[in-house]
């Protein structure tokens, strides 16, 4: 059973946020799933295995963080439709069924991979009062992201603030369901992204995402209403760091990346499996 490292948001080794990627005949049994996921201890690991043509998808798709499953996830799903492509396993847009929908990921001669994921729905709250102490800096406002994404998106002043946040993480669990996006306009747009973001997980094992794409579909939206356009490109800056190119299509977001495989190995406890 071959299994896969590979960092995705990036066009280089080493950078953007890498995720396991193993391709299977059918899923075992979700303790299997998790303990691989936590074997793997990357922010995700993505498991995938085909389904009988005809129907309105062709892989099955599911998502493990080292402690829990989740709904939604961008860069694991970019890092999965890179494998197919790579190794031929499947050529062309691919349609994954997953708990979040059908999502689709499309390559490009050059080597990008657009998915096409649904739009966070934002809903403005009040700043929780913990959040300020929390983070060491007090955001300008705050959006709830909707179920599948569960985040507090946070907006600051600035670009520097957002880069400096220590924040206490421990703290940060009872601001959310999975945790917080941080995020502001681009100090200086010259430099190729329009906002910066980071994105602390703590409720899901993840202190900090090195580059998160579910995250982009509620930043899509937030920017794009507030820049006036629909096609943004934001900056994750993360230690890792990586670029998420947005397309915000009404009740649709584009995502567009890079991604590469880092390691290639065989996965040797199979017989849990079944």
């Amino acid at each position: 059973m071959r299994i896969r490292i590979v960092d995705a948001f990036t066009d280089r080794p080493f950078a953007g946020n890498p995720a396991g990627v193993l391709l299977l005949d059918a899923f075992p049994e979700d303790d299997w799933l998790q303990k691989v996921a936590l074997e793997v201890n990357q922010a995700e690991t993505a498991f995938a295995h085909p389904l009988p043509e005809g129907g309105e998808a062709d892989w099955a798709l599911r998502w493990f963080t080292p402690a829990t499953e989740v709904a939604m996830c961008g860069h694991a799903t970019l890092a999965t439709a890179h494998v197919l492509r790579t190794t031929g396993v499947h050529e062309g847009p691919v349609r994954f069924a997953t708990r979040s929908g059908v999502l689709t990921a499309t390559p490009a001669e050059d080597g990008a991979i657009t998915l096409d994921f649904p739009t966070a729905p934002l809903t403005a709250v009040d700043v929780p009062g913990t959040v300020a102490e929390a983070l060491g800096a007090v955001p300008r406002t705050a959006c709830d992201t909707g179920p599948d994404i569960g985040d507090l998106l946070l907006e600051f002043d600035d670009e520097r603030t957002v880069r400096g946040l220590a924040p206490d993480l421990r703290a940060l669990t009872a601001c959310s369901t999975r945790g917080v996006i941080a995020t502001a306009r681009a100090e200086d747009p010259a430099r190729g992204y329009d906002f910066v973001s980071r994105c602390f997980f703590p409720n899901v094992g993840i202190d900090e995402d090195p580059v998160t794409g579910s995250a982009h579909t509620a930043l899509a939206p937030y920017w794009s209403e507030r820049l006036g356009r629909l096609d943004l490109v934001g900056l994750q800056a993360s230690p890792r760091s990586g670029l998420v190119r947005t397309g915000l299509r009404g009740d649709r977001t584009l995502l567009t990346g890079r991604a590469v495989t880092v390691i290639e190995g065989d996965l040797l406890a199979v017989e849990e499996a079944g």
